[in-house]
């Protein structure tokens, strides 16, 4: 393809390389380094003058040096005269604060972070962003540039079809209330029933009691959600299921971030598999856990950049998974 230069940031390099032999591109040449002084130092090792550039670059492991180590490959791009900018982020940094949480007790004082990343990625000079799921589609609103909110509901149907056998006697579960619109969406696409699981907080990242509305015994149950962080919630979800009846209970979530407990909480637990896509890295994270398993996303990342880049329409991808 023409004018068009594909750049991967420091945080996700098996990704980027994914995505750039499936567009059948090189990735263009950049050195990422840190002064002694922990500042970030980004030199562009070619020209991208005119230029298509899109910069992979996902919301995890460091967040913080990633995020600003993205904001300074726009800048240099940008003031490198390239004529439009992409950033592609399959984990959107700082998602969760999305709004202003009354549940944190002084809500009112509660920042937007969201909306924080949004404007500094537009103020470095972002043209486009390209994500997944994001944790409330509603960060769209934050940016005044295009955004393109890919889904990895076409990579689990066809997961779930290859590799759960009695996938026709399934029931999807949602473990809040707030996923059941992804939930109800994939339990119809599989034409199977869908269950949801009501939890109350006392405090983040605290859950006090939980309730299952739907019938589950005897069935296979389909955990589906964006992201698992410290995993507290699935794993007292999959509890909850295999005390009402269900047979194998499997997980499914976008972003597995699997960070303090996570691991030692998903090997106790009663999963039979534990399956995320590979928008963050997880080599590492399967070491420690034989239960979980990987989709992998970066030919949906591909085929939306080779359409932006052509000026095709990206919504095919929201519903199929390209060959």
């Amino acid at each position: 393809m023409p004018n068009i230069v594909l750049f991967s940031g420091s945080s996700h390099q098996d990704l980027s390389q994914r995505v750039a032999d499936r567009l059948g591109l090189d990735l263009g040449k950049v050195v990422t380094k840190k002064f002694s002084n922990q500042e970030t130092s980004v030199e562009i090792g070619e020209s991208v003058r005119g230029e298509d550039v899109y910069i992979v670059q996902s919301g995890c492991g460091e967040i913080n040096d990633n995020l600003m180590e993205l904001l300074i490959m726009i800048n240099a791009c940008k003031i490198a005269s390239s004529s439009r900018v992409t950033a592609v982020i399959p984990c959107f940094p700082y998602a969760r604060q999305d709004k202003k949480d009354k549940d944190q007790g002084r809500w009112s004082r509660a920042p937007i972070s969201a909306k924080l990343v949004a404007n500094m990625l537009s103020v470095a000079g972002a043209d486009h962003i390209i994500t997944m799921d994001l944790h409330a589609s509603q960060i769209q609103g934050f940016f005044d540039i295009p955004v393109d909110n890919l889904y990895a509901e076409p990579a689990v149907l066809q997961w779930i079809k290859e590799n759960i056998v009695d996938w026709r006697n399934c029931v999807i579960v949602s473990p809040d209330a707030g996923g059941a619109k992804r939930v109800t969406s994939i339990a119809d696409r599989l034409n199977v029933e869908f269950a949801l699981i009501h939890k109350e907080r006392k405090k983040a990242n605290e859950v006090d009691r939980m309730v299952l509305v739907g019938d589950v015994s005897n069935r296979v149950a389909i955990l589906v959600d964006d992201m698992a962080d410290t995993c507290g919630t699935i794993c007292h979800a999959a509890d909850k299921l295999v005390s009402a009846g269900a047979t194998k209970v499997y997980a499914i979530l976008t972003h597995g971030i699997f960070s303090g407990p996570a691991i030692s909480r998903i090997n106790n637990a009663a999963f039979e598999a534990v399956v995320v896509t590979n928008t963050i890295p997880q080599e590492e994270k399967m070491k420690h856990c034989p239960k979980i398993q990987v989709i992998d996303i970066s030919m949906i990342l591909a085929e939306a950049i080779r359409r932006t880049h052509n000026g095709e329409s990206v919504s095919y991808l929201f519903s199929h998974v390209p060959l």
